[in-house]
């Protein structure tokens, strides 16, 4: 065997995956990144909110 063809042996070892498990390896792969997501949109959304708040708050002395 060439060394190219060797990380290829074991996922010929592993056989076809179940369309569970593919749903499943889905989602650990992409599912971090979408909760980050959206955390991230919710935290934007709140600052946006609060900056806006701030702005009509007359600032007495």
């Amino acid at each position: 065997m060439s060394a190219p063809v060797l990380p290829l042996v074991t996922s010929w070892h592993l056989g076809a995956l179940h369309p569970f498990e593919q749903a499943l390896t889905l989602l650990l792969a992409f599912g971090p990144f979408v909760v980050l997501g959206l955390v991230v949109r919710r935290r934007r959304r709140e600052d946006d909110r609060e900056a806006r708040e701030d702005e009509r708050v007359p600032q007495g002395d």
